[in-house]
This record gives structure tokens, sequence and C-alpha cells, in this order.
């Protein structure tokens, strides 16, 4: 190759020793919103920047974590999953069954079970749901968007007809049945942290272990790259899909668990609309919808952007409304700025595949 044609080409690969401030503000976006959302409340009101208002903060935000970890393992494997709100109402509704008690007419008894039970039966509640999901998925072929909207509605009606639309309240339990403990997942602290958050914590560190450390996460990058391709190299792709389904619905039964806990109460219409949270948490995350890009520390900022900015438009008094939209703008931004870099690169790299091979003049 010429002299010509080696500058050519150093100028047609992007620079890996310069300094590239707009590539690290595209994929920092999320800390940086993060940083400013603090310091401008901060400067807004006295009583954000506190150490006390920051734990509440987060507790509330464990709750949109939890399914928004859910929420990542689908989008990265290419699909999407709008039941996970559905499903977290549906598992806090059979948890508050569950510990009010289970009525057995052929004993003439009624069944307390204790808290352990309930926690293991109402997650495995949430991986059926989502094994229903998959299986719609991977091997009926529906779409994902399709699938899990039917499902979504399926579990809201269900929560609906056992509740008759009411509310399960006071679900402490009683020591004389065993089965008190229940609000220790929601509103109990360990070491001045609240519980919730250290569930989330648990929940995000266990997941990017699996994404990063086991052959399921190299699978599931690569099957949702390219499905074809990763089929044809030997990943086992529906196996994939059907088990980030069930993870996904593992994750909303886990959030329905700590939202009924710190409320004390499970009602049929808990979790409307926070699909759409978590979708936009994994988008502010710098999560790609087309699946294969994304991490769990992406995404649990976008979670904490989201819950952290809430917050602070409640304690200056901005209209609920105002709230919505400025919400809205952001998801927007995220999306944009997705398109930017994830464009930009394939934009970046094709220069280098379209120069001529080398030997050849150029």
């Amino acid at each position: 190759m010429t002299d010509t044609s080696q500058a050519r080409a150093r100028a047609a690969r992007p620079s890996r020793d310069g300094f590239d401030i707009g590539r690290l503000l595209l994929e920092g976006r999320a800390f940086l919103a993060l940083i400013v959302i603090i310091v401008v409340f901060s400067f807004l009101s006295p009583v954000y920047f506190s150490v006390s208002n920051f734990l509440t903060m987060s507790s509330q935000v464990a709750i949109y974590g939890l399914l928004a970890i859910g929420m990542l393992l689908v989008i990265l494997n290419g699909g999407i999953d709008l039941s996970v709100g559905s499903v977290l109402g549906l598992c806090g509704v059979v948890a508050g069954a569950l510990m009010k008690g289970v009525q057995i007419d052929a004993l003439g008894a009624i069944l307390y079970p204790p808290v352990w039970a309930v926690v293991v039966l109402t997650l495995a509640l949430g991986a059926f749901v989502g094994a229903i999901n998959g299986a719609l998925v991977a091997f009926l072929k529906v779409p994902a968007f399709v699938a899990t909207l039917g499902v979504m509605y399926v579990a809201r009606g269900v929560a609906l007809l056992m509740t008759n639309g009411l509310t399960y309240n006071g679900l402490d339990g009683d020591p004389a049945l065993g089965n008190t403990g229940f609000t220790w997942l929601g509103r109990e602290r360990l070491a001045g942290i609240p519980i919730s958050i250290v569930v989330l914590a648990v929940v995000a560190v266990v997941t990017g272990l699996l994404l990063s450390r086991t052959a399921f996460g190299r699978w599931l990058y690569s099957s949702g790259g390219n499905a074809r391709a990763a089929e044809l190299s030997g990943v086992p792709v529906k196996r994939v899909q059907i088990t980030v389904y069930m993870l996904s619905g593992i994750c909303a039964a886990i959030a329905g668990l700590v939202l009924s806990s710190r409320l004390n109460s499970a009602g049929p219409t808990a979790g409307t609309t926070y699909e759409l949270t978590a979708i936009a948490a994994v988008v502010i995350g710098g999560a790609a919808l087309t699946g294969g890009r994304g991490t769990v520390r992406g995404t649990m900022l976008g979670a904490f952007v989201i819950g952290f900015l809430s917050n602070g438009l409640v304690i200056i008094g901005v209209s609920s409304y105002w709230q919505t939209v400025f919400t809205g703008a952001v998801i927007v931004l995220a999306v944009l700025l997705n398109s930017i870099r994830y464009g930009g690169r394939t934009r970046r790299t094709a220069p280098a595949s379209a120069s001529p091979p080398p030997g050849r003049p150029a």
C-alpha cells in the first residue's frame, strides 16, 4: 500500500487516541442528565438535596428500576414487553389474596401461607405469565408488541375479576397465623438503606453478571443484533426469547411485591402505564430499541433520571400535567440521541468498508 493510501485509511478510521467530546457526551448523557437534574432542583428547592429525600426518591425509583431491568433483557433481544405493568398489578393482587388467606371449601378452613411461600408463588406467577409471552413470540411467531399487548389486557382483567375492582388492605399479617413480615420488604431499612433499594441493587448486580459473564449474555446480545446469524451459529434463539420474557415477568413480580409491601395494600390498577416508564428508562439509558445494545448500568441511570426528575417537579410545585410533558420531552430527546449515536457509528464505519482492498490503488 502506498503512503497516500495509508494516509487515506488513517483518515477514514476514527481516532482512538484523540479526545472526542461529542462521543463522550453521547455515551455519558444519562449520567450527565442526572447530575444536571440534581443541581437544578437543589438550587430551586432547599429540601431536595438531602439524604432523607434521596433515600425516599431511590425507594420510589426501585419499582421503575426493577421493571426496567426486565424490559432491558427483552429489548436486548429485539422485543418489547407491554405487559409488565399489568403483571405487577396481578402479582400484587395475588400476593394480597394469599396474605388475606385462601378459602378451602373442601376442608372448611382458610389457609394462611407464610410470607416466604407468598413470595415464591408470586414469583412463579410472574415467570408463568412471562413464559406465555415468550411462547407466543418464539413458537407462534406473534409480534412481540401484539402478544404482550394482549397479555397486558388479560392480566389486568384477571386482577380486576379477582378483586371485583376492590383493594386488599392491611397486609401486615397476624403473628398467631405465622404470616407476618410482608411489609418488611417495602418499609424496613437495612443499615439505614430501604430494603427496596437493596433488592434493586441485588437484581441489578445479578443481571449485570448474567449479561457480562455467562454464555446466556453472549447469546442474548448476538440474537438481539442478528437473530438469523445467531441461530446459524448455534445460539438457541427460541430458548433465549422465552427466558428473557420469563425474567421480565419475574422482575415485574418482584416490583409488585415491593410496591404492595410498601403501600400495605394491593389494588388491581397498580402499575398502570408503568410499562411505558420502564421503556423510557431503558431508552434514556442508551439501549437501542432494535436490540443488541444496552447495559444494566445505563438502564439504572435512566430509571434514576425519570424518578429524580418527577420528584423534583413535585417538590417545586409543577402541575402533574406539565410533569407528563417534561417526561415525554426527555424520552423524545433520548431516542433522538440514540439515533445520532448509533446512526453516526454506522456512517463512520461505512467509509472503511468501502475502502479498496490492500494492495490495490485507491
